[in-house]
């Protein structure tokens, strides 16, 4: 089975996790794009969806699906994303799309994050991909020298602007041992619009897209 079967797989296996008549929080990427498409036939059974980027956005509208302010709506029962990487109790690393901030508010406001994936993504620890920061543009170069500190490689991701209007810095060469105590560090230094680790936002389920079938993790 090919990886991009995988994704319809997974796709189609999160709809059993949408609260009907609910708002569905819809992240960002690949793999989502296959969530969206399995979402239009069930359209007329939800009350909309929040999404965390304008790719998505435009796709749900594409779809007929009605796409609402996150800032009008007070909680959604689950938020339907992907993952970079994924670890063993649920720790992601996210923003390969560079979608990390808004996926990270719509997961906030979600009582449940439900992780669509294919197998590859799943790792003992966080690190083989690179960690995605998103800054404030004045602060790349002091957040570049502040990431070295921890054993990293950053580098600035080139031609790229948020839809927040930020910049987004890759690590490479990181080992990730302890995911929450990183995200906690990183997140408090001035200009540091958001890190790529999902740790107090993690998964509360997976659905891994393997050879076999989908297969369910719970965390």
């Amino acid at each position: 089975m090919t990886q991009d079967e995988l994704k319809v797989l997974v796709g189609q296996a999160a709809l059993a996790y949408v609260v009907p008549g609910s708002i569905v929080g819809v992240g960002t990427g690949s793999t989502v794009n296959c969530f969206i498409d399995a979402l239009a036939t069930m359209k007329g059974r939800i009350a909309g969806a929040v999404s965390s980027s304008e790719r998505s956005t435009e796709r749900l509208r594409a779809h007929g699906i009605q796409v609402l302010d996150s800032n009008t709506v007070e909680g959604i029962p689950v938020y339907i994303d992907g993952a970079d990487e994924i670890d063993h109790a649920g720790n992601m690393i996210k923003g390969g799309g560079a979608a990390l901030t808004r996926e990270k508010i719509v997961a906030d406001i979600a009582e449940r994050f439900i992780c669509i994936a294919d197998e590859s993504k799943l790792v003992q620890s966080l690190g083989s991909f690179p960690l995605p920061v998103e800054v404030i543009p004045m602060a790349s170069a002091q957040i570049v020298r502040k990431l070295r500190t921890l054993g990293g490689e950053p580098r600035i991701r080139a031609g790229v602007v948020t839809d927040n209007g930020g910049h987004i810095i890759d690590v490479r060469g990181l080992s990730i041992v302890d995911p929450a105590a990183m995200e906690r560090e990183v997140n408090q230094w001035p200009g540091v619009v958001s890190v790529g680790i999902f740790a107090r936002n993690r998964a509360s389920v997976c659905l891994l897209g393997t050879s076999q079938g989908v297969k369910t993790l719970s965390f």
